[in-house]
């Protein structure tokens, strides 16, 4: 753990240096990604005897022995090279650009990472080092990188319920950084004894996933390469395409995604006076239940088509998914009558970098068609109501999911109990039927029953940083929900 520390110290110490050059975290980041990855393949050519892929005049060595501009102009040669290679090195390096203009601290950075023998290195130690600058690079609120990053907490309590199983395909299509694989990843290995077998399903047929943003993407590949996952002569899991566009045919055991915030999918075209405008996006496909530009209700029913039948979902939404009107109001019917929509997560403010999120995570299961509707109960763990986070003082633990775990029962989620009572209105655990959801306006699944006693209350409010943190949440959903009721009035 020690050794742990110290590199990442190390590590970061170059970062600090690097700003004051006007180097941004995620552009470090993306060095050290392309870096890292040259040294490992180095290594992993000379201990296992193998062609790795990597044209010699492009190796670790050819870096490691120049200096000055001959450097800089042979890092951008070779990052460009590597670039048009086939495979992961190919999705690793493509669009690949040297940030790092000062050549004498690019000699440094090479040499601290040649200071360490990276493959020899535990997994497990290589993806906390790993994971620990995904982390800082998501904390850096100008890069806007923190949209790629769902909360380890919440990704690991979504993965605790849906319990997948060895030998089973499990896909993520919005993968960002990858933090969903590698919590599957963890969760099988610590819970399972894999066979040789297994463990070879494991590292290359078990994860499948789409990231369209290519400096997102190669951070996910990375993360999973040094978590074990993929090889690193082999074919890339994650697809640049956009998941949206088509049914690809594939399915799955398991999908476990955090699609990117926002409402609308638009492309960018050039108008007849030649300027660029922004046009809504409709998916027009046969598996959809309804044709919409709502990015996250198409996430949905993609999300329903990728599944086996009798495959498990587990999907975070934001709020407007469970009430919204139209499209939305279809989905959720459907998604009721043709898959078991068994549970849904009210998840806390203030746990997401990006502002303004109210977001929930709903677990269905997959079904054949039938006549009579599949979901016959819906169990909702109320995980908002009078609970405060924040990103920086008060952060949300795996911890404080443990009791919305235990309520969801993975062993056998047919015998749960309800927290909530006529003489417990206060219990989080509350079941709602079928008839009573059917009947509830627009099939609406926005529901909620404790008191809010911040409005009862004035004596036992938040702490002040926890209220403006709450505010500028509010007030940021208040400004999307302008900027939506603008776009539809302007038709834009």
């Amino acid at each position: 753990m020690n050794d742990t520390a110290s590199i990442v110290s190390r590590v970061w110490s170059f970062c600090h240096t690097l700003r004051d050059d006007g180097v941004s975290y995620g552009d470090y980041l993306e060095q050290l990604t392309y870096l890292l990855f040259l040294k490992m393949a180095d290594e992993y050519g000379r201990i296992y005897k193998k062609d790795v892929g990597i044209p010699e005049e492009y190796s670790w060595e050819s870096l490691k022995s120049r200096k000055g501009a001959d450097l800089e102009a042979h890092y951008i040669t070779l990052l460009r090279s590597l670039g048009k290679q086939k495979g992961m090195i190919g999705q690793i390096f493509v669009k690949s650009q040297n940030q790092i203009q000062d050549p004498a601290k690019l000699f440094k950075i090479i040499h601290m990472i040649d200071a360490e023998n990276w493959v020899m290195m535990g997994a497990d130690v290589k993806g906390d080092i790993y994971e620990g600058l995904l982390e800082k690079n998501a904390e850096d609120v100008k890069s806007g990188a923190g949209q790629y990053f769902t909360p380890r907490s919440l990704i690991r309590a979504m993965v605790e319920c849906v319990r997948p199983e060895p030998l089973k395909a499990i896909a993520d299509p919005a993968c960002g950084t990858g933090g969903f694989f590698l919590a599957a990843y963890d969760f099988l290995v610590r819970e399972y004894s894999l066979d040789k077998e297994q463990k070879k399903f494991l590292k290359n047929q078990t994860f499948f996933g789409n990231e369209i943003v290519a400096n997102t993407r190669r951070l996910a590949l990375m993360n999973c390469f040094l978590h074990n996952i993929g090889e690193i002569t082999g074919e890339s899991a994650i697809s640049p395409n956009d998941a949206l566009i088509a049914d690809t045919g594939d399915r799955y055991d398991y999908v476990l995604t955090n699609p990117p915030f926002g409402k609308k999918s638009s492309i960018t075209i050039t108008n007849g006076l030649g300027k660029q405008e922004k046009e809504d996006l409709r998916y027009n496909r046969q598996d959809f239940w309804a044709t919409t530009s709502n990015k996250q209700l198409n996430f949905v029913q993609h999300v329903r088509t990728m599944l086996k039948t009798n495959g498990q979902a587990a999907v975070v939404v934001p709020d407007n998914v469970l009430f919204e009107g139209g499209a939305g109001e279809t989905v959720r019917r459907k998604l009721l009558d043709n898959t078991d929509l068994h549970t849904i997560l009210r998840l806390p403010t203030g746990i997401f970098y990006a502002q303004g999120v109210k977001a929930n995570v709903i677990f269905f299961d997959n079904k054949p068609a039938a006549k009579e509707p599949w979901t016959r109960e819906v169990w909702f763990y109320d995980f908002r109501t009078n609970i405060h986070f924040t990103k920086k003082k008060n952060l949300m633990t795996y911890q404080d999911l443990k009791d919305f775990i235990a309520c969801y029962n993975p062993g056998n989620r047919h015998q749960r109990k309800e927290t909530w009572s006529e003489d417990n209105p206060d219990g989080r655990w509350r079941r709602f039927t079928y008839d009573e959801i059917i009947a509830r306006d627009k099939t609406s699944l926005d529901i909620f029953w404790i008191r809010d006693e911040s409005l009862a209350d004035l004596d036992n409010l938040p702490d002040p940083d926890v209220l403006a943190e709450e505010i500028v949440e509010n007030l940021e959903a208040g400004a999307q929900s302008f900027r939506r009721i603008m776009e539809s009035i302007n038709g834009r």
